[in-house]
């Protein structure tokens, strides 16, 4: 008998496979229609499962799809002792722009978002929450309040110092100014 080796696979699904189960989420939550409301859930489903995922909405003050491996469910329930890894595990928020959405809705979120930090903020404050607007928009394509940990800490220490020729006062507050950027958005900020 010949011993059967294990496929190998990615440890979550692709990012276009998130986006799309994010696309049919929003679209089964748009559909007036029940039957066309399962159509959807179903197709985001059997996506999911393609990649031994499955997917829940967590809803609250602001809903969030969740997205995470069958093997961390029995009966229907998440058991916390299955989860060796939690990174596996996979969130998006389903209010505003997300990273399937059209880049421009994206850029303009993002330019409106800073405009209000500046607004509020100030000029100085204003000009890094341009700038963090511009590398997330340019770099990721996803609005700034849900950027990682890791893209603020590249932002920060990468694009910030080689792209943005910041004045003395701009440099010296450019973390005040990220802090006050997710609080405009009304957004935990990551640790970075």
């Amino acid at each position: 008998m010949t011993e059967r080796i294990p496929e190998e696979r990615s440890e979550t699904p692709p990012k276009d496979v998130i986006d799309e189960a994010e696309r049919l989420t929003h679209l089964a939550r748009e559909a007036a229609d029940r039957d066309e409301q399962n159509a959807y859930r179903k197709r985001r489903a059997t996506l999911l499962s393609e990649h031994d995922y499955t997917a829940r909405i967590r809803e609250g003050g602001r809903d969030v799809l969740v997205v995470y491996p069958v093997e961390w469910v029995e009966d229907g329930t998440v058991r916390p002792e299955r989860i060796e890894d939690i990174d596996r595990g996979i969130e998006r928020p389903l209010e505003g722009p997300g990273p399937g959405d059209e880049w421009e809705v994206v850029a303009k979120h993002n330019r409106d978002l800073a405009e209000q930090v500046r607004a509020r903020h100030g000029e100085d404050h204003g000009a890094n929450a341009r700038a963090l607007a511009a590398f997330m928009n340019n770099h990721y394509a996803k609005p700034v309040e849900r950027a990682s940990g890791d893209e603020l800490r590249e932002f920060v220490e990468e694009f910030y110092p080689r792209n943005v020729w910041p004045t003395d006062d701009q440099k010296r507050i450019v973390e005040g100014s990220i802090r006050l950027t997710f609080e405009c958005a009304d957004e935990r900020l990551p640790d970075y």
